[in-house]
């Protein structure tokens, strides 16, 4: 960490004041809201009577980065290139954004360091909250405890920056819980070197689920289980741990050439069993640091946290959020739970939600395994038969739609056919909700909806 950063962060009271509060950065808020109102959905501004006050707004943003900048000496290049980016925009008549040079010049990696802010003010979508490119703006914290900073030396992560909400305009008044810098508009596709996680949304989001599902299923919470629910800043450090070995999985392991993340078009499944490894890992290795005598009590007492809020977050919050459109994080959470069911370590019995907690994680880890097993075999398959076998994997433990022609097996013409064939008859709810789940779903569907936007404050 660079001397001017640590004494940025703890040398200058006015570093330590409520950036949220700050006038200019109120007024940076508000214009950026204002230009939404007027950008299509590539985030140009196409109607030109609406330019001398996009042009205004913008004057009014670029204004208060300056005004703000003192505050955020760590990211002066970054500030000083989106001014460059904004006065150009406005100048070439409001064209499609491109923040390239603003974006390459903000690297929040490079400064992991606890309670550190940054201003971040860019037209970009925001994952699971607007599609549009709009103009959005965010206030942020990096969360950083000791024990993370130790663990990240055995599970490397250069590009992990774990944050908390300071305060955001509307496009992050939604489920989005992450802050990506290919959601930004940009002329070219850089290597990125970044990518920053809420954790305070998603330990916030995660309290009051598992809490009012909980009631529900009258399930008796081990004393360790319950101290996440009453502690923000216990889950928040529960998450990013989480987040940190989960984030690295997606490029590591014996992989049918990186199935998850570059640009193709699969059967939502596919999707389901990637995230649900990449959490997996994250189990089990966290039943690995707990066990460990060698590795420090903030790590052991934290990993155990994970093991919960993996199945927790999985079971009562992934299942049941979103559509059943192609949900495969909600596939994902059916199928974790069903597996717990079907190895006798998770117990609805009585209309009462129990677990064998010594049994849970070789029953957990045993899933993981299934599917490194898949993927590793499946570096021999063909595409198509990999896919196939998924299926079969997922299929053997939870039953597809009545209505699935991949249940009943894929016609001739289209196994002899391209992939486009296959992905085209996966039915949008391949895998429907079990009577469980949609009981579950029809008691839980305001808590879920009440999350919306949450952070640490509520």
């Amino acid at each position: 960490m660079s001397n001017y950063v640590a004494e940025a962060l703890v040398g200058e009271p006015e570093v330590l004041e409520d950036v949220a509060t700050h006038p200019a950065w109120l007024r940076l808020k508000a214009a950026a809201t204002a230009l939404q109102g007027v950008q299509a959905q590539n985030g140009s501004i196409p109607e030109p009577s609406a330019h001398p006050d996009a042009a205004a707004r913008v004057a009014v943003i670029t204004t208060a980065i300056r005004e703000l900048a003192p505050l955020f000496p760590h990211d002066a290049a970054y500030l000083d290139a989106a001014v460059a980016d904004f006065d150009r925009w406005a100048s070439e008549g409001f064209g499609e954004p491109d923040f390239y040079d603003a974006l390459m010049a903000f690297q929040p990696q490079q400064h992991r360091v606890d309670g550190l802010r940054h201003l971040v003010v860019f037209p970009m979508y925001t994952q699971n909250g607007s599609s549009n490119r709009l103009v959005e703006a965010v206030l942020i914290a990096v969360i950083w405890p000791a024990f993370i900073a130790e663990l990240e030396q055995e599970y490397t992560n250069g590009l992990f920056v774990p944050i908390r909400f300071l305060d955001f305009t509307p496009g992050y008044d939604t489920n989005s819980a992450v802050l990506f810098p290919e959601t930004v508009a940009m002329r070219e596709i850089p290597t990125f070197t970044w990518g920053a996680i809420f954790a305070d949304r998603e330990a916030a989001r995660y309290r009051r689920v598992v809490r009012a599902a909980s009631e529900i299923t009258r399930l008796e919470l081990p004393d360790d289980a319950a101290a996440l629910l009453d502690d923000q800043q216990l889950a928040e450090e529960t998450f990013v741990m989480w987040d940190l070995i989960h984030d690295r999985t997606h490029m590591r392991g014996d992989l049918p050439f990186d199935p998850f993340m570059i640009k193709q078009r699969m059967p939502f499944f596919l999707y389901s069993l990637e995230e649900l490894r990449c959490d997996l890992t994250a189990f089990r290795e966290s039943v690995r640091i707990e066990r460990d005598e060698n590795a420090s009590p903030e790590a052991r007492r934290h990993a155990k946290l994970v093991q919960y809020a993996v199945i927790f977050d999985r079971i009562f919050r992934f299942s049941i959020t979103g559509s059943r459109t192609r949900n495969y994080d909600g596939l994902g959470g059916q199928l974790l739970f069903a597996w717990m069911h079907q190895h006798h370590v998770l117990h609805w019995t009585d209309t009462r939600l129990a677990f064998d907690w010594d049994a849970v994680p070789d029953v957990v880890i045993a899933l993981g395994a299934q599917i490194d097993d898949l993927y590793w075999a499946s570096i021999d398959r063909p595409k198509k038969a990999h896919w196939l076998a998924a299926y079969d994997m997922i299929s053997a433990t939870l039953t597809p739609n009545p209505a699935s022609t991949w249940a009943r097996g894929l016609p001739l013409e289209v196994l002899a056919g391209p992939p486009k064939g296959y992905t085209d008859l996966v039915l949008d709810d391949e895998f429907p909700l079990s009577m469980f789940f949609e009981a579950l779903d029809k008691k839980m569907k305001s808590v879920i909806e009440s999350t919306v936007g949450i952070t640490a404050r509520g």
